[in-house]
């Protein structure tokens, strides 16, 4: 599990913990469910994508992470201005 050692996973694992917190008394729960799984997708596709086995594969998990980057920090600054998360 070479994942694990990844500082990029490490820090998305964190990232994911901390969300999943912060929305766990949200009553939106269309807005929550999609916030929670962009969160958990980034440090998943880390370590899917570093145990295929092949560099090509790595990659393209990679990339997908990297969306999910996006959506995520669009659904961070969304929570912010709904009063979900606080501004700082």
């Amino acid at each position: 599990m070479r994942f694990k050692e990844l500082e990029v996973w490490k820090r998305s694992f964190k990232v994911s913990l901390y969300i999943n917190k912060q929305m766990r008394d949200c009553k939106d729960f269309g807005f929550k469910d999609q916030i929670c799984r962009s969160s958990v997708s980034i440090p998943s596709n880390i370590a899917e994508g570093s145990e295929r086995g092949s560099n090509k594969d790595n990659i393209r998990f990679l990339y997908y992470a990297k969306g999910s980057c996006a959506e995520l920090l669009t659904q961070v600054l969304l929570a912010k201005e709904f009063g979900y998360l606080p501004k700082d």
